[in-house]
């Protein structure tokens, strides 16, 4: 899983049982002699995209680096409810101190991989492509973001150093759109795309004549981000069109039946809801 920084991912595990486990899982060392050995296994309550197997076996050999998943299924496949995702053994201690951390990122990650498969097979047969946004749970991002990838999605930009994207609130500070577009070409150069958010067919046009490479519609509904899409691919047929704000599974396809070819849907990674999906545990 080459795309995940393992050095971030093992600190931030670090950090996720740090506060988790405190000083100590204090039920488990009075109820359990020491070295007592557990088997646990995975298993998915319901139909769903799996995602975050290496973060899960991550904690667990964080706890015991001898301690491996053995993985019956990978990130990206999809499960039907009662299959087991992933089995692994060990000191019973370890396993009953990660459990939660592990569930958390396992269950969360699989339900952002899961609602984005939702949202691409929604508009499947179009040019356009479903991707995410900045609004990720702080701490989680890189994951996130890996998750949304396993769905089939695609990433936006990962932070702010990572792009340029024009907003209202720059444009007005710069002078307009025209200007903010010439200075962000003057300053960053030809390797990075610049795009613009718009909110009137005024504004659209500016941004195309510009010299904007996408095209930001915002939080419009069906018809009039339908007639905004067909406005601006009459005036450029080159530039990137983008829909963000207000997506869901109801009316993504309108806007990608219209010519998007970018839809930005906060819903993948915000308030999105955790797949069920158990460990149980057993002496072993």
């Amino acid at each position: 899983m080459n795309w995940l920084d393992e050095g971030a991912l093992y600190s931030s595990i670090g950090l996720f049982l740090r506060e988790d486990l405190g000083r100590g899982d204090i039920t488990t060392q009075s109820v359990l002699m020491r070295n007592a050995r557990a088997k646990g296994r995975f298993v998915a309550a319901e139909k769903m995209v799996v995602a975050g197997l290496e973060a899960a076996e991550e904690v667990f050999a964080t706890l015991d680096p001898q301690l491996q998943l053995e993985a019956f299924t990978a990130d990206g496949e999809e499960v039907e409810p009662g299959k087991v995702i992933a089995r692994t053994n060990g000191f019973a201690d370890v396993l009953l101190a990660g459990e939660r951390v592990a569930l958390n990122l396992l269950q969360h990650l699989s339900g952002v991989a899961t609602i984005t498969r939702q949202f691409v097979r929604a508009v499947e047969g179009t040019k356009a492509q479903i991707a995410d946004t900045r609004k990720t749970t702080p701490g989680l991002r890189m994951l996130e973001k890996y998750a949304v990838l396993l769905g089939g999605g695609v990433n936006h930009r990962y932070g702010l150093d990572d792009g340029v994207c024009i907003k209202s609130n720059h444009a007005a500070i710069a002078g307009g759109i025209a200007a903010a577009v010439k200075s962000a070409r003057d300053k960053v150069g030809h390797m990075h795309r610049v795009a613009v958010e718009a909110a009137s067919e005024r504004e659209i046009k500016e941004t195309i004549d510009s010299g904007a490479s996408i095209l930001v519609l915002r939080d419009l509904d069906e018809t009039l981000g339908k007639e905004q899409i067909v406005k601006a691919r009459g005036l450029s047929n080159a530039i990137t069109i983008e829909v963000a704000g207000n997506i869901t599974l109801e009316n993504v396809r309108a806007f990608a039946e219209a010519g998007a070819d970018l839809i930005r849907v906060d819903a993948l990674t915000q308030s999105v809801r955790a797949m069920a999906i158990s460990f149980q545990i057993q002496a072993g």
